[in-house]
């Protein structure tokens, strides 16, 4: 595929499509509209606000068993099934959802929305604003907080109180405790993985490089680039942005046992050719670039940046303080770009979170995404014993 091609814009819902139905297929995407104008905690008011969202298994009469999945920058609601029309890519956690699996469908009503600001099907800065054009950069900024205060119009919509797990890693990781602080009655269980109680200076660091990136392209446009027509959007400063944060996902010694000092086949480096890396990285871009929005990428990775789960609530301590869910925190132990002190922070200060668990992984970061098995028990630890559909609960 042309890496220059426009990447996908948010996608129209079909007309009618309520929230959600009894019996509609597993990993089929559904949206759901806020009832009324969401406003927002640094000012303002998105007037509109849809969020796409994708269900398996099915919700019980008491809607006692409902999972809340939450996914990290560049994510979407596609956790499980495979790539087609609306999915560019697989389940990004396929081996965790379906009958048998940690996420048991026969047991558990997963729900994972597209977050606020995104570009899979919720509304984002490529979405129609007032006067029925794309927001583009007059997209209002967006926190945590507000991307959680729509997801819980979503539960209200779904007749969920009180999600019996929510889940997420890094980004994802983030609103799952910012559930858990802001809504701590209607969150049973908390797992979160390779996340901070508050965003770092070199977080936030690393982030603002890649907004850079995105905004010194002279496609950019100011933001307002989603009617420049096919292939004139600021492609190369989001291409820059994902190699930026690929570096960070991985962790050095992978990125020097995969390809040390070789070069691309092929190619030779010292003639104006790539080292291996280079081609991963150009790779990493490429995909990206296909299936992402630039807008929705400055937004979100802003939003993160504004992630402070003690902001307003007497400090961090405080805050984890407010934690009433059954916790497991988890981290992994070759993570550069939120280290496991992070976690051992939160585990510190949530009642009952009973130390960190360590994923063990040469990915680096993505090891939360990748170690598939070592998820899946952790996420068994606080399901085990937890009531089925019928009430009954597990040996």
């Amino acid at each position: 595929m042309n890496p220059d091609a426009p990447a996908r814009a948010t996608p129209a819902p079909p007309p009618a499509t309520g929230a959600w139905r009894e019996g509609d297929p597993p990993g089929h995407r559904r949206w759901h509209r806020l009832a009324r104008p969401l406003e927002l905690e640094a000012g303002g008011v998105l007037p509109q606000v849809r969020l796409a969202f994708e269900t398996w298994g099915r919700l019980a009469p008491d809607r006692s068993n409902a999972v809340l999945v939450l996914h990290a920058l560049t994510g979407d609601s596609h956790v499980a099934g495979a790539a087609g029309p609306g999915h560019p890519t697989a389940g990004w956690w396929d081996a965790l959802v379906g009958p048998g699996r940690a996420l048991d469908t026969d047991r558990w009503f997963v729900v994972a929305p597209n977050v606020l600001g995104g570009c899979q099907g919720s509304t984002g800065p490529a979405s129609a604003g007032p006067g029925g054009r794309a927001w583009g950069g007059s997209f209002p900024r967006l926190t945590q907080r507000d991307q959680v205060r729509a997801e819980a119009g979503l539960a209200d919509a779904l007749g969920v109180q009180r999600w019996a797990l929510v889940v997420g890693g890094s980004m994802g990781g983030m609103r799952a405790l910012e559930w858990a602080v802001g809504e701590p009655g209607r969150v049973a269980a908390l797992l979160l993985l390779a996340c901070p109680a508050a965003a770092s200076a070199d977080q936030i660091a690393w982030a603002s490089a890649q907004v850079h990136a995105i905004r010194a392209d002279p496609q950019w446009r100011d933001g307002d680039y989603h009617d420049a027509g096919p292939g004139r959007g600021p492609h190369t400063g989001l291409g820059i942005a994902r190699r930026i944060a690929h570096i960070t996902y991985r962790s050095a010694a992978e990125l020097e046992a995969r390809f040390g000092h070789l070069a691309q086949e092929g190619e030779q480096p010292w003639l104006g050719g790539r080292y291996g890396v280079e081609s991963y990285l150009d790779h990493q871009a490429a995909g990206l670039v296909r299936r992402f929005d630039a807008a929705s990428y400055v937004a979100l990775a802003e939003a993160m940046n504004t992630h402070d789960v003690g902001r307003g609530r007497g400090g961090t301590r405080t805050a984890l303080g407010r934690v009433r869910a059954r916790t497991v925190v988890a981290g992994v132990d070759s993570d550069r770009l939120y280290p496991l002190a992070q976690q051992e922070e939160l585990a510190d200060g949530i009642p009952g979170a009973d130390g960190v668990r360590v994923i063990r992984s040469p990915h680096g970061h993505d090891g939360f995404l990748l170690e598939t098995d070592q998820v899946s028990a952790l996420v068994r630890e606080l399901l085990d014993g937890a009531p089925d559909r019928a009430g009954r609960r597990a040996p």
